[in-house]
């Protein structure tokens, strides 16, 4: 949850410093913002690497293919601990940072600058146009409320409507798909998703075979909460109606300066499963933390959406394989909140 509340404020402090032009705070923030960047980039292509070799064992017969998806998983598993253990360390950069702004030691751009766009040969990208590339890059953060569906029946008697929540982080790539038009984009990254459910009435889960059952606690719970994180790589159809400047007779072309709105899906894996309670006993507050695969499937896939105004987005998201592998009721994650595309 620290992580997390950091990562807002950096992106609070990065959508104030758009609207009245304070370019230093934003331009550090995005210096912090590239750090983290490259160590997910750096960690994806080592595990890319890893997940190669394993295929080539696969394929000598070295390994079977039960092993080979453990292995897959165990590595993807313990790249999601190295890229947060990472960030952690860049956090003190933002903290100082932040200090710094709410302090008033950052330098405030003067608002009221206009702007002019030019023409220059040496800053075209590869179409013959001035301004964004073809192809650019974001910093992702989504976070929102969170529940599940069963038989098309949102099951919010079984769990908080309002305290089960969501968050997302990652990066994306989003590039022009038409040369001499901006409406279409590909968008696609890789994000790391946690789902969060908080079961009502004192109960927490139980597994029980290849069953797990909400089951009421014998303590009398001050929380109980259910957290999957999944590593996921999220492709979304982007519509952008952000108008092209002409110039000189030349088209300038720039994103995320109007509606726009993605459709698309995720696909990935789980990397971590854990249940979360707390209680109280003889006024001694206890917190319990209960790691393990209580039954849930390996794999995520799903359809997501978005529509929103410049950066920030109204999401939704929808897994479309139940959270349990083999429950009686199926039950699908879903969730909706606000999603936020940082240049």
């Amino acid at each position: 949850m620290k992580n997390f509340t950091i990562y807002l404020i950096l992106f609070l402090f990065l959508l104030v410093s758009k609207v009245v032009g304070q370019e230093t705070f934003e331009s550090k923030a995005a210096a912090i913002a590239r750090k983290i960047e490259k160590i997910t980039k750096e960690e994806k292509e080592a595990l890319k690497e890893e997940v190669e070799a394993i295929n080539v064992q696969l394929s000598e017969g070295k390994i079977s293919q039960e092993q080979a998806d453990k292995r897959k998983k165990e590595l993807a598993e313990a790249r999601a601990v190295i890229i947060e253990e990472k960030v952690t360390l860049v956090q003190n950069e933002l903290n100082d940072l932040v200090q710094q702004k709410v302090g008033g030691k950052i330098k405030e751009q003067d608002s009221s600058r206009i702007y002019v766009i030019r023409w220059d040969p040496k800053n075209k990208d590869k179409d013959g146009f001035h301004g964004e590339k073809r192809t650019t890059s974001q910093f992702v953060f989504a976070l929102g409320l969170n529940n599940t569906m069963a038989d098309g029946k949102l099951q919010d008697s079984n769990y908080s409507f309002i305290g089960s929540h969501f968050y997302e982080w990652g990066f994306t790539y989003n590039s022009r798909l038409m040369k001499n038009n901006n409406l279409l984009h590909a968008k696609y990254g890789l994000s790391l998703m946690y789902n969060n459910i908080r079961p009502t009435d004192n109960r927490s889960f139980v597994v029980d075979g290849n069953q797990t059952n909400l089951e009421l606690n014998a303590v009398n719970l001050r929380e109980s909460r259910f957290r999957n994180v999944y590593l996921v790589l999220p492709v979304h159809l982007e519509f952008d109606f952000t108008k092209p400047v002409e110039n000189d007779e030349k088209k300038y072309f720039k994103t995320h300066k109007s509606f726009r709105f993605g459709i698309g899906g995720y696909a990935g894996i789980n990397v971590k499963t854990k249940q979360i309670l707390k209680f109280e006993d003889e006024d001694l507050k206890y917190k319990t933390t209960i790691k393990g695969d209580y039954n849930v499937n390996n794999f995520i896939y799903g359809l997501s959406s978005y529509i929103g105004y410049r950066d920030v987005s109204l999401y939704v998201k929808y897994d479309l394989n139940p959270i349990f592998q083999d429950n009686l009721i199926k039950e699908n994650n879903i969730s909706l909140g606000l999603r936020f595309d940082l240049n």
